[in-house]
């Protein structure tokens, strides 16, 4: 396997269309075939399903993706840092998140991490969930950010908590449940709800939109793969979700609290021992800042 078939497949798999990847590439369409075959072959397994109108990535090129994108990227960092190697070495720490939402949590980290460490350099990850922990029980990913209950705990993991989120009702403004305090999900049963991937959002929220879509006709649910999408459809006025609360105000979204409903644990994790001493560091700023 080398750089080339991965530029090649990222190409492919982004443009879903061969002649696009070739000329993105500068080379040949039959030149791009070559390298998908042989890629594929070395590998054993499919990533692309093709026929003569359309490129449709396999569950298998789905995962390969978000991998090469990340060989790719660690190999520009490491070329990069080569290159233009000075006596402030570049410091790369890899932070993985399941969604770009809750990056929003990371920004008042990151800014004391920017002040206090000049050379440090954070590679921020948004990649699928299972792909994420898949890359951070390898020990390829050095942060990793989420809920508690989302990320299956080993011996050599650590949480450290950042703050408490709650379960809401996510509605569009105007909605006449959209200035209460508090809502009980019994006065939901009458409303549409826009419910989403259970990877793309946390199990508890995920749990919560099962239940209530169950009492709901097919009519009056609206399903999405993934947290963008939902809250397109809340803002457009098309039904409400059980989702955390957003870290920032959202003009057409209020988040409104579920009674009785626990709060949600977000945090970092980490491994415990990693003899990274950024990583020890950035732990450090992470706790001497909590929210």
């Amino acid at each position: 396997m080398n750089t080339q078939q991965l530029e090649t497949f990222v190409q492919v798999a982004e443009h879903l269309n061969f002649a696009r990847a070739a000329e993105s590439l500068n080379i040949t369409q039959s030149a791009v075939s070559r390298q998908i075959h042989s890629l594929e072959d070395e590998l054993g397994i499919k990533l692309l399903h093709r026929t003569t109108r359309t490129v449709i990535l396999t569950p298998e090129g789905l995962s390969f993706l978000e991998d090469s994108k990340y060989i790719l990227g660690r190999l520009k960092f490491a070329t990069a840092k080569i290159q233009h190697h000075t006596d402030s070495n570049i410091q790369i720490l890899s932070i993985g998140c399941g969604n770009e939402m809750y990056l929003d949590y990371l920004y008042k980290i990151l800014n004391i991490c920017r002040r206090e460490i000049p050379s440090f350099h954070p590679f921020l990850r948004v990649i699928s969930h299972r792909s994420l922990l898949n890359l951070f029980y390898q020990g390829d990913i050095d942060i990793l950010l989420g809920f508690k209950d989302d990320v299956p705990m080993k011996d050599e993991i650590i949480f450290t908590e950042l703050f408490l989120v709650p379960l809401c009702c996510a509605l569009p403004i105007g909605h006449k449940y959209a200035d209460q305090k508090f809502i009980n999900t019994q006065n939901l049963l009458s409303e549409k709800l826009v419910t989403c991937n259970s990877f793309a959002i946390p199990l508890k929220a995920a749990e919560r939109q099962r239940r209530l879509a169950e009492y709901l006709p097919p009519a009056s649910v609206y399903n999405c793969e993934s947290l963008h999408a939902a809250l397109t459809l809340i803002r457009s006025g098309y039904g409400y979700s059980i989702l955390p609360k957003a870290r920032f105000d959202d003009p057409f979204i209020r988040y409104i609290p579920l009674e009785n409903s626990d709060l949600m644990h977000y945090g970092i994790f980490y491994k415990k021992g990693a003899s990274n001493p950024l990583l020890k560091k950035v732990v450090s700023i992470v706790k001497n800042n909590l929210f």
